[in-house]
């Protein structure tokens, strides 16, 4: 069985060769636009030949991070950036969007792509979706156990699907699946899904529970997890067969990639030996705790363990914990109870608790100066420089070792290490006879052009005499033609055909030796920025392609006039509803259809019963947002229940539900462009999809001109989905379980909610598969665009309702059917409501100085 490949990240050029220098087989990078880690430098553009002449020179594979939502305008931007990809020779695109997958297989279909892990892939279904885009390689959700990966295998086989598989071994973990995450967008307008992700994981919250605030002493920190680490489970993931191991980490520095993977290569190098796994050494931990750590777990992949994933206290780097601080003498001494060998010039940090419950903890800390050896156990210290205040701190306060001079050298050295190139194989022949220069062919160099090298003929300086001694014998010739160190070549092979015993000067052969490596270095392409087309040619280029890939599904301008006036009478309120008091509410209410999203499957057949015949566009239901390898299952009460239509936010659900009955695409499945909706409409059959809650009003008016009337929904009033979490935080904080099997279902019990900073206190909600979505506290409404909306031919308008009563929601459904009637207006609308008047990310950018909102 293959050892997996060893992909590491780069976010500058001195990581790039800290990794390569560490035994990375592969790297990604991103550029300045289209990349989901805006805040890393990147690289640009025009580096992106130098940089893969630069990798492939040394046997590594560059793969462009394009992990990102493209809009309808930025599509003849990404075509570009697809071309000078694809003349630069990079290996594969890491590509989120559908569209983009299908731009780059009709521009370059030379060119590779890898499925990200922002496209959710988390079961077989999600896999087989990803290679009818043209993926050759899928990079699966976080989230998945190693029973998981095994299952998934094995439905692979069943499918006859070879698709190689990847996942992250080590690094920062998002708490929400990734390109399901509207966190960013939602409280701090930059979008997670466009590279401007806020963090907001990281901050402190606090845990309302019915109503009451819960003490959980020092855990605030509720959604931050500890970092991945899965060195240990390197010979599980080679024997279930993934093929790709990944580093997080585009936004670290050379040393943290050089550590992080030296430890990794090692492990891999040990299982390609054939040696027995090994448990890792505390010196390897400590090392890769101190290069960035807000702890170290094995993530999902060992197993689901809501206790564990995330322990609450810190969401900073930290280092290891050593021990804790006894006491502060007034004489300057620090007593800590450690069993840590610490010494002059390592760093510490003590940690005191916040003012309040969502107040970050008060840090205090320093160099250590001083130690002395009081008891077993027990040290004392000083720290400086200066003297440092401890009286914030009290007996037990933990301490982390935050910094050792002597092992940041050692990842300086790492990182500083030479990358000679890799040697390629040199072919030679040699001809020669006494009064006749010696001649010399070049039969073949690895990495050139054939056709090139065999017009290489070169002559030594003199002609060749008969020997009387030294004559030129294979282990003289290979000896000075194989003197090539400083050059990237080896001599592979040598062809002879030396008439007699033969003599020429060493002078004239190391000569020889210089004029061939000077003819082969003149045959080295030569990194060039690609030609890029001029604007207008671009735009031309494009519009083929979008033609061809759109086909009938593309609108256009004189369909849309044909509305003529009569955007009222096509204008259709959907609300979705989440509970069975909601559903009965909207009995006598003037809708066009409505979507049961029920966490309860028994409550499914009810559902439709309630519904069945209520509304023009009938009941629809709607299942979870994300279907597991063994959860399958969870859609079978949804085709028991015979809804007239089912709303589909993953892959599992486009292939068992749209056979079944109408479908359509809820925002989950990022639609933000044309090429995108127009694959689900035709490759799905969907009636309609919606569209992505990262586009702007400008944004979605593109996208809609570029679809058929009628066929994109607009979520005009909801309460943002922040983060959709396969960690529970009931099991975590209101059980004593370690998943679903033990926890004892608080969910059922108990009403959540989280405090954030400025008050805001945010619903929880659990669904069938105990995943966690987190409300924002507040809707937002797009009222005050209905106008414009309508214009452009949208018909559909969504309203999702949260936790309305059953008044409530009849309230909210005659405000916007009167607003969509024109009787009241969508400013009057969301100021009446103290609602949030937002459509979309109104701010940030995918390069500096270029808003998109």
């Amino acid at each position: 069985m293959a050892n997996p490949e060893l992909l590491a990240p780069a976010g500058t050029w001195e990581a790039l060769r800290a990794a390569v220098a560490n035994g990375a087989d592969a790297v990604y990078f991103g550029v300045e636009v289209f990349n989901a880690r805006m805040r890393a430098a990147n690289f640009r553009q025009e580096e992106l030949p130098e940089l893969m002449q630069w990798l492939h020179r040394r046997g590594v594979k560059g793969f462009l991070t394009v992990n990102v939502l493209v809009f309808s305008d930025e599509l003849v931007e990404a075509a570009g950036l697809i071309r000078a990809a694809a003349s630069a020779q990079v290996d594969a695109l890491i590509v989120q969007d559908v569209g983009l997958a299908r731009l780059a297989r009709s521009l370059a279909p030379e060119l590779a792509v890898h499925g990200s892990t922002q496209m959710s892939i988390t079961t077989a279904a999600g896999v087989a979706m990803a290679a009818e885009l043209g993926c050759v390689r899928v990079v699966l959700a976080r989230e998945l156990t190693l029973t998981d990966l095994g299952r998934l295998q094995s439905q692979l086989r069943q499918r006859q699907l070879a698709m190689p598989l990847e996942v992250f071994v080590h690094g920062a973990l998002c708490i929400a699946y990734s390109g399901q995450c509207l966190t960013s967008e939602a409280l701090g307008q930059r979008s997670a899904n466009r590279g401007e992700c806020a963090q907001a994981c990281r901050l402190p919250y606090q845990l309302i529970v019915d109503g009451q605030e819960r003490d959980l002493e020092d855990q605030r920190y509720l959604l931050s997890p500890q970092d991945l680490a899965a060195w240990e489970l390197l010979p599980q993931l080679k024997e279930i067969g993934i093929a790709s191991l990944k580093i997080e980490g585009r936004l670290k520095d050379a040393t943290y990639v050089a550590a992080v993977t030296d430890a990794y290569r090692q492990g891999l190098d040990r299982l390609a030996e054939g040696l027995p796994s090994q448990p890792q050494s505390a010196e390897q931990r400590r090392s890769l705790e101190l290069s960035f750590s807000r702890g170290l777990s094995t993530g999902w992949l060992g197993g689901l363990d809501h206790q564990a994933l995330v322990h609450g206290r810190w969401s900073k780097k930290r280092g290891p914990l050593i021990g804790k601080l006894e006491q502060c003498n007034a004489d300057g001494w620090w007593i800590l109870q450690t069993q840590a060998a610490l010494k002059p010039g390592d760093g510490l940090v003590f940690e005191a608790p916040g003012a309040g419950p969502l107040e970050p903890p008060l840090e205090v800390g320093g160099r250590v100066m001083a130690v002395q050896h009081r008891s077993q156990g027990r040290i004392a210290l000083r720290l400086g420089p200066g003297r440092i205040d401890g009286r914030p701190l009290a007996a037990g306060s933990p301490c982390w070792l935050s910094s050792d001079p002597l092992v940041e050298r050692q990842w300086q050295r790492l990182a500083s290490q030479p990358n000679p190139e890799r040697s390629r194989a040199l072919w030679l022949r040699l001809h020669g006879q006494v009064g006749e220069p010696l001649q010399l062919w070049v039969d073949g160099a690895e990495g050139l052009d054939p056709a090139a090298t065999a017009q290489i003929s070169l002559r030594s300086a003199s002609a060749l005499q008969a020997a009387s001694d030294q004559a030129l014998d294979r282990p003289r010739l290979l000896a000075q033609l194989g003197r090539l160190g400083g050059t990237s070549w080896r001599l592979e092979q040598l062809e002879l055909a030396l008439d007699g015993a033969l003599f020429l000067p060493l002078a004239q052969l190391n000569q020889l030796r210089r004029q061939l490596v000077d003819a082969l270095a003149e045959l080295e392409p030569v990194p060039s920025c690609p030609v890029t087309p001029p604007p207008d040619k671009q735009k031309a280029d494009l519009a083929a392609v979008l033609q061809l890939l759109s086909s009938a599904a593309c609108g256009s301008s004189a369909s849309i006039s044909q509305l003529s006036g009569a955007e009222d009478s096509l204008s259709q309120l959907v609300v979705l509803v989440r509970s069975l008091e909601q559903l009965r509410a909207m009995r006598d209410q003037p809708v066009a259809s409505v979507i049961a999203d029920l966490d309860q499957p028994a409550e499914l057949r009810e559902a439709v019963a309630i519904g069945r015949g209520c509304w023009p566009g009938g009941i629809w239901l709607a299942g979870a947002r994300i279907t597991r390898p063994d959860e399958r299952w969870t859609l079978e009460p949804l085709v028991r229940a015979r809804p007239d239509g089912y709303l589909v936010r993953n892959a599992d659900q486009l292939e068992v539900l749209t056979p079944l009955a109408p479908c359509y695409g809820d925002f989950s499945l990022n639609v933000a462009n044309p090429l995108t909706a127009a694959w689900y409409l035709d490759k799905w059959k969907l009636q309609r999809i919606t569209a992505s809650y990262d586009l702007d009003l400008q944004q979605m008016l593109a996208l809609v001109r570029g679809c058929p009337l009628g066929q994109v929904e607009v979520t005009v009033h909801q309460h943002m989905p922040l983060f959709h979490m396969e960690h529970c935080l009931f099991c975590a904080f209101l059980s004593d379980g370690h998943d679903h099997t033990d926890c004892g279902r608080p969910c059922e019990k108990h009403t959540v909610m989280l405090r954030d900073r400025s008050g805001s206190e945010h619903p929880l909600r659990a669904d069938l598969g105990c995943r966690n979505t987190l409300f924002n506290s507040r809707a937002q409404t797009a009222a005050e665009a209905l106008p414009q909306l309508k214009r452009s031919g949208v018909q559909q308008f969504r309203i999702e309702l949260l936790q309305e009563s059953a008044s409530e929601s009849r309230h909210r459904v005659q405000q916007y059917a009167a607003a969509l009637r024109g009787e009241i207006s969508g400013r009057s609308l969301w100021q009446q409501e103290q609602l949030v008047s937002r459509l979309g990310v109104t701010r940030g950018s995918l390069k500096s100085g270029r808003g998109v909102g």
